[in-house]
Order: structure tokens, then sequence, then C-alpha cells
């Protein structure tokens, strides 16, 4: 039986809704952008009482799927005020879904200051208030929970910028060694929870059991393939395990794509200072850990344990897109500083994208020189004390642009730009431009056809069948984002059918079902209109669905292009 919990903060009450249909595949984004669109009041503030929190793992999670313990995090996102899904690791969508949890949906403001909990166990759920987590990061609030309920817990938290609801706030969910080193970070939903004065959402392991498969000898056969076929493939069975995700990096910057100095240049003349070479070479010789899993099933295991030169845990492997974000963004080459800034993002509870593009547009105002290490983590200071200065760059880097009167902001619908430029990768400026969520590289991952050459081969430097791209894998990725797969399974489905087939099997041996192509390609599309049908009721428009003007007037080095796809062909993007 698959339940929902409904969390009143208003009243304090916490009951338990049975989902209709056991049968029926839903989870993950798809049940977070179902609730969101039904439930929520579009023009609502998103600070408000209207506004729901809901937190989903997708309907394989907890089975053994490999790379299946993604959790989906949804409301409407103070950052943009749009419908909004971030996608986290970390134990907690396996814990959820093991205690027969298809969902955690929280409504409601308190009446009160105090902070509280939310424990939920075999036995039930309640709230509980605990106000010494009051001001605590995120490192120092796990570690008072762990020493209350146990070392084998899974914790949802958010830390200092949460609790002042800034818009550039995430929730941090613990990993395999109890650390809060995974975020749903994108579109400020730390805000949200801490808007209910939720500090916490702390999950018991014991008593939870894996959920039954109708078929469960055909969900081991599909499971173990789909396993094989993560470890045979080039990225994930390869590059990704051996370099993380910063395997990227070299690749993005010699293809002239890396946002350099606030998006001016595409490439970083320090780039062998970041590469992911040297961040494993640098690991490995201090004792670190360069090949790390961020949730129990997971084949690829692309993350890392970061230490500094005694040996000591400083964070997780900084990613692909923090080592962009705070290194050649802001003109940053040193890797110590940088995982600096991740530990304080993670602690304080901050995107580190939307950070890393703050204080790009912060050095681009004068207020610092770029390449200031020191200065960058002092400005992540004055965010952790609440800081005028640091609540202006807690909000954002259109905020922080609006403040400071600086044109060259690289955000839309007032979320900031991953790692990619799309003057030099235009598919992916598709997406930025389209996306229901704001710019977001992972809403439809036009880097592997335009740079990579997975899956196909589209030019980046030409308009020419980007719009089509950049639909195909945002219907595609609105799916996946479901089933609690983690999105880098899909470089399995570049060898060919067999991949998709396992993932519908698995779906099919677990539920009993009996879905097929044509059904998961609706699915994602359904994700979609409801995603792109609140936002419209929001207020949103097809001008909502455009890059900054800067990016069509500035040729970027060294390809010297500008983004030109046609403003009539982005508005048929989600034309379906």
């Amino acid at each position: 039986m698959r339940k929902l919990l409904r969390v009143n903060m208003g009243d304090l009450s916490v009951r338990e809704e049975v989902l209709p249909s056991e049968k029926e595949p839903t989870g993950g984004r798809h049940l977070t952008s179902s609730i969101v669109s039904s439930e929520v009041c579009p023009t609502c503030h998103p600070l408000s009482a209207h506004n729901k929190l809901v937190v989903a793992p997708g309907w394989l999670g907890g089975t053994g799927a490999p790379c299946g313990g993604r959790l989906s995090v949804g409301a409407k996102s103070p950052l943009t005020g749009s419908i909004k899904e971030s996608n986290v690791g970390g134990n907690a969508g396996n814990a959820l879904s093991r205690l027969g949890i298809a969902g955690i949906v929280v409504g409601g403001l308190p009446a009160d200051d105090n902070l509280r909990v939310l424990h939920i166990s075999a036995d039930g759920a309640e709230l509980v208030i605990d106000n010494e987590l009051k001001g605590l990061g995120n490192y120092d609030t796990t570690d008072t929970l762990q020493a209350e309920f146990g070392d084998s817990i899974s914790c949802l938290t958010i830390g200092q910028a949460g609790e002042m609801r800034l818009s550039g706030a995430s929730i941090a969910v613990t990993d395999e060694e109890g650390r809060p080193t995974r975020h749903a970070g994108r579109g400020g939903l730390g805000a949200v929870m801490g808007s209910k004065g939720l500090k916490a959402i702390v999950i018991e392991k014991e008593g939870g059991q894996r959920p039954e498969s109708a078929d469960r000898d055909a969900f081991s056969k599909a499971a173990k393939r789909f396993a094989q076929l993560l470890r045979d493939n080039e990225v994930t069975g390869d590059g990704l395990p051996t370099y993380g995700t910063n395997d990227l990096a070299q690749v993005i910057n010699d293809a002239g794509l890396y946002p350099t100095r606030n998006f001016q240049q595409g490439q970083f003349e320090l780039i062998d200072n970041v590469n992911g070479e040297t961040l494993r070479e640098t690991i490995l010789a201090r004792g670190g850990n360069a090949k790390h899993a961020c949730h129990h099933g997971c084949v690829i295991a692309c993350s890392g344990i970061f230490v500094d030169e005694n040996g000591e845990y400083v964070s997780k492997q900084p990613e692909y897109e923090t080592i962009w974000a705070h290194g050649a963004n802001c003109g940053i080459g040193d890797l110590d500083a940088i995982a600096r800034m991740d530990r304080m993002d993670d602690d304080i509870g901050l995107d580190t994208i939307e950070m890393g593009a703050t204080i790009g547009v912060v050095m681009d105002a004068g207020l610092l020189e770029f390449g200031d290490g020191e200065g960058a983590i002092g400005l992540l200071e004055e965010v952790r004390a609440g800081t005028p200065l640091g609540r202006i760059i807690g909000s954002g880097a259109k905020v922080t642009g609006q403040a400071f009167g600086v044109r060259r902001v690289p955000v839309v619908k007032g979320q900031a730009f991953p790692a990619y430029d799309p003057r030099s990768a235009k598919g992916i400026g598709v997406t930025y431009a389209t996306s229901t969520m704001g710019a977001d590289h992972t809403s439809g991952y036009a880097i592997d056809q335009n740079i990579l050459k997975l899956g196909g081969d589209v030019d980046p430097l030409k308009p020419d069948g980007q719009v089509d791209l950049s639909r195909r894998l945002q219907i595609s990725t609105a799916a996946l984002d479901a089933t609690g797969l983690c999105l880098f399974t899909t470089y399995t489905m570049y060898d060919g059918p067999e991949a998709l087939e396992m993932i519908l099997a698995m779906t099919n041996a677990h539920l009993g079902t009996n879905v097929d192509l044509e059904w998961w390609t609706e699915l994602g599309k359904d994700i979609l209109r409801k995603e792109r049908d609140f936002n419209t009721r929001a207020g949103f428009t097809a001008a909502d669905d455009r890059l900054p003007d800067f990016f069509e007037d500035e040729p970027l080095p060294p390809h010297n292009t500008v983004f030109d796809v046609p403003h009539d062909e982005l508005d048929t993007v989600i034309d379906f």
C-alpha cells in the first residue's frame, strides 16, 4: 500500500492518505507536479500558506532498481514564481519508499515561531518542536538529529538560508555517511520549507522493507540486465566513476562553451587547475575517495570525498556545476577554495549554481575582482550571518543584478544559468529558454547531441534542429524523473533500445502494469502539460521563454557566435 502523508502546518496535523490506485505508475516529478498543479493556487505568494511542498520518491524507489533512489521535491518556486521540481540523491528516497510512503505534502503556515521536525517511522509520523536547531547549519543540524534519533536515519534539512527564506535556499538530503551533501538545490525550495517552520524531516529506516513487486523474478532479471548495461556503457561505466561529473570540464572548455567571468568568455585559461583529471589526482594524493555512491543501489558512483592537505574531510567531491560556478564563472582556479565554498553552500543550504552565478554578477559589478577566492568565501559568510548584503546574495543572481545595476545577468524566469553557454551549444539554450523550471540543463540535456555526439549529432553552432532536439529531450527527461532513476542512466539509451525496454520491464514487473514506449512518451508530455498549465495560470507567457538580450547581442569567444534560434520557433517547443 503506497500512501501520502498530508502535513498541515496550520493545525499541526499529520494524516495518511492511500493512493487511489496501487498499480498506477506515479511518483517523483509526475506526483510532485500533479499535486502542485492541481492543489496550489498559481498566483499565490510562494511563501504563503497556499503553497505546498511536495516530496516524492519515484515508483522504483526502494525496489533495488539500479540508481533508482532519486527524490523529487516540488512547489511553487520563490525564485521563479513558476512550478518547480528539484531532483536530489541521498538515501531519503529509498527510505521513504521502504516505509510505503509515495509522497509527503506539506501545506499551511504555523501560528507560532517554533521550529519543528517531521519525524517519520514505521509506527507513523508526528511533528515535534525542536528550537535547539534554530540558526544551525545543515552539518550541525544532522549531527544533532543523529544524536537524538540514531545514526541510521535519513534526513532532509534546511540551513540558515532556508530559515531566512532566501530564494537561493536548498534542501539538504543526507548521503551514505549521514552527511548533508546532496541537495535539492534549484528553485529556492529551502525557502518554502523554511516558511512552513519545518527545519527537518527525519526518516527512521528501521521497520522499512522492500516494496513487494508483482513479479519479483521478472523484476530481478530486468534490474540485473539494466545494471549490466550501465556498467558496460562508456560514460556510466568508465568516465563518471573515474572522474566524476567534472569529467566534462575539459571537454566543454575545449568546445568553447565553458562560461568564464560571468559569461564573458567561453574558455577558462586555468582549466588545467580544476578539470576532472586534476580533481581526481588531488583527491587520491591526499587520501580521499574519488568514487562514491550518493545513495544505496547506485552502480555509477560518480561522487567522491574531498579532503584537505592533511587528509581531513572538507566536502563531497565538488560536482562539475559547482566547480564551474565557483571556479571559471568567478575566474577562480583553486580547487581548495572551490571545495570550501561547496562545503559552505551545503552547510548554509544554498544552491551552488545560483550562488556561483550570483558571485559572478557581484564581480561584474566591481564589488570584488574576478579571481578573488577569499572574497567569494567572504560573501557566503555574509549570507550565513544574514547581513543586508548576505540576504541580497542569498536571493540569487536576478535580485543581486538588480541591486547593483548589472546588465549581464544570466537568468531565465529568475533562475541562473548552469555551466554551458547557449551561444556555443544552441540546443541547451532552447532548453534554458523554454523549460517550465527556468534555466535548467537537466530538463533537456542537449549537450549530449550538441557536443558529445551521443545519440545523434546536431551542430551546436547552428539554430537548425535545436528545437526538435530539446522537445524530445524534455519529454523523455520528464518521464524519467517520475521513476526515481538517475538522469545519468539515459546514457545507456544512446546505445540502443534495450535500456528503455528494461526500465519499462522493471516498471511492469514491479507494479503489475503493461506500459509501453507510447505510454512513456505520453507520460512525459502529461507532466510538461501540467507544468505549462500551472505557469500559464500564474501569468507566464511566451515572452518569458527567452534568453537575456546579451546572449543574442554579444558574440562569445572563441566561436564569436550569438544565440539566434528564432523566437517563433522557441514558441513551438511544448507544442504537442
